[in-house]
């Protein structure tokens, strides 16, 4: 996937799987006042809360993130695309993530989860009152999962 900007409608295609999905699990909108799919896509992308993804890889890869997902986890999108998800937590929080993972693809989703993350350069910080959900297309496939938080603290 190409790092979202004018040239590819902002990844328009992602950004309406990853708002369907969380409008039909958590029955509201993942952002509002959008007015069409390319809007909401620029919206996505340029959102104050960070927003990441991962794929269906037996070791899910980052597909997606935000610009400020991108900031907070320091790295460009080159870089964050190529990153197994499971490293954007230390490895003594990797465990606690796996459990939390299995949950959303059993559940479909949970909100109000909280965790330690890690940052290129080693930064640490706590998300606070995140949302992880799976990424369901129209025809019904799993495509992966996402999550949206808004709230962080560096540790």
């Amino acid at each position: 996937m190409e790092y979202p900007d004018d040239k590819n409608n902002f990844q328009i295609e992602h950004a309406i799987l990853l708002a369907n999905s969380y409008q039909h699990l958590l029955l509201k909108d993942l952002i509002k006042g959008t007015n069409s799919n390319q809007e909401l896509a620029y919206q996505l992308f340029h959102a104050p809360f960070a927003l990441v993804s991962h794929n269906t890889s037996i070791e899910p890869i980052f597909n997606y993130a935000n610009l400020k997902a991108l900031e907070l986890f320091e790295f460009n999108w080159a870089e964050f695309t190529k990153l197994p998800s499971r490293l954007s937590a230390e490895p003594v929080n990797q465990i606690e993530r796996a459990k939390l993972l299995a949950e959303v693809t059993q559940k479909g989703y949970i909100n109000h989860y909280e965790g330690v993350r890690i940052s290129s350069t080693g930064k640490r910080f706590m998300i606070k009152n995140a949302v992880v959900w799976n990424l369901i297309d129209a025809e019904g496939f799993y495509n992966g999962q996402a999550a949206s938080f808004g709230e962080w603290t560096f540790l």
